[in-house]
């Protein structure tokens, strides 16, 4: 059974849908042992509180040092035996030392299909501000490992969502939230404490 650590800083609603998932029994070989925030404030802190998950606070403006707060941060999810780290909507940048520390073993979502509306400064409705002013006709939602790239490393899954006429960036942000990812996280998430993703370079592929 793998320890996941899931890394949030607000509402947690894809943390509320990997909760649902493994209350569903849908992550048969992983379980969520421990939300950690950067925010003490974070609704996300109350909904592991409601589920029972252990939590920590870990604030970046506590530390003087980018690289103090990077050593800090990969020994907190270390003292939790993290097999796993899933990204839900952390809005801290993670250093070197956490991504070494995890290679290949921290999974973000992302609300676009990349390579499209990704990287530095696309992040919540950036992203699907952007889609809408591009003007194209499908987005989504991807789930990746995370590497030094910003939202740069191997893609695990990907699920298409549908931009209708009359879309604002908010209801198109609930459309991708409600068709993909929350979908495709908890899918991730499974397929690795499945032992089902293999790394191939900057790739993955899925065993059957």
């Amino acid at each position: 059974m793998k320890n996941i650590v899931v890394l949030v800083s607000g509402g947690g609603t894809n943390l509320q849908a990997l909760i649902d998932a493994q209350n569903r029994g849908e992550i048969k070989n992983g379980k969520i042992t421990c939300v950690i925030s950067s925010n003490p404030n974070a609704y996300a802190l109350e909904r592991a509180k409601n589920n029972g998950i252990d939590t920590s606070v870990i604030k970046r403006k506590d530390y003087d040092a980018f690289e103090d707060y990077d050593i800090a941060l990969t020994n907190l999810i270390k003292s939790k035996n993290a097999d796993l780290v899933v990204l839900a909507g952390f809005m801290t940048i993670l250093g070197k030392i956490v991504i070494k520390s995890f290679e290949n073993r921290i999974i973000n979502i992302h609300p676009s299909l990349i390579p499209s509306f990704c990287g530095e400064g696309f992040y919540g409705l950036h992203v699907h501000e952007s889609a809408l002013a591009r003007g194209v006709k499908v987005t989504g939602a991807t789930a990746h490992f995370v590497n030094e790239v910003c939202d740069g490393g191997p893609i695990i899954i990907q699920k298409a969502v549908e931009i209708k006429n009359g879309d604002t960036p908010e209801i198109l942000q609930k459309r991708v939230m409600e068709q993909a990812e929350w979908k495709i996280l908890p899918k991730a998430v499974s397929l690795f404490c499945d032992d089902k993703i293999k790394v191939i370079g900057s790739k993955t592929e899925i065993l059957n």
